[in-house]
Order: structure tokens, then sequence, then C-alpha cells
């Protein structure tokens, strides 16, 4: 599928992506988990001038793990997680699944920092696995 969109809870943040997902992973890391309530964030990556988002988002950035700063992003009313973005891949932000109207296509292919998942977590055997940070993605599609 080509394109997307996506709206919050409350509809006051909506977004239209044009193009490919580039990725979609399973992030277990413990920053996702606390963002997830216990779970991974499961999430689109798309380029970032792919994305267009109307609306006010909220955010908060920090240092991750990885040792990049992680800005997540989320509606400014309900709390809907709209996407994070890395500052070591302006080029591409994470938009996350729940936020899309019909991520049905966007099926995880990756689990990523599955050594800070639960030893109670459900971790699907047929995702390619990354026990911390995986190579970058190639380059944006045009």
């Amino acid at each position: 599928m080509t394109g997307y969109t996506g709206r919050c809870a409350c509809g006051a943040v909506t977004a239209t992506i044009t193009g490919d997902a580039i990725a979609v992973r399973q992030c277990w890391c413990r920053q996702c988990q606390q963002i997830a309530a216990g779970s991974p964030t499961t999430n689109a990556m798309f380029a970032t001038d792919a994305i267009a988002l109307e609306g006010e988002l909220a955010s908060t950035s920090y240092v991750a793990a990885s040792g990049n700063t992680l800005t997540q992003s989320f509606c400014a009313k309900c709390c809907t997680p709209v996407m994070g973005q890395s500052s070591a891949r302006p080029q591409f932000r994470t938009l996350r699944l729940g936020f899309l109207d019909a991520p049905n296509d966007l099926a995880p292919q990756v689990a990523i920092w599955t050594e800070d998942a639960p030893a109670w977590a459900m971790i699907d055997p047929s995702l390619e696995t990354f026990p911390r940070q995986p190579p970058a993605p190639g380059p944006a599609p045009r």
C-alpha cells in the first residue's frame, strides 16, 4: 500500500503519509516499554518529508540507551502516542501503528532491543531480532 492516514484518539492530530514504510519494527527498549505500558512499541518508519501532520503535538526528549537523543511526540489533548524521532536519523520518523487508521498491511519485520524484553515476552520467532540497535536502513525511497 502506498500512503496512509492517521489520527489520535480524540481526532485533534491527523496525518497524511505519502509513500511506503521503510521498515516496521517492534521495539523492546525500556523507554518504549514505558511508553507502551510494558509491551513493545510497534512502529512504521517513513521518510520525514513524507509525513504531513496537523494539530498540536506535545513532545519530550531524552538520551536513550543507544546514546541518541529521542524525541517522542503525542497529542497535546488526549496523549495518544504519535511518533518518535532519533537524532541519529533525522531523515526518518517512526509512527506508532496505533496512530495509523489502517495499519493492517504493516506487519513487523524486526524486533529490536530484545535484550531488554522481559522474560515473559512473546517475540514472534519469524521476526529478525537484534539484541540492541540494528544498522540504519538504507536511504528513504523517493
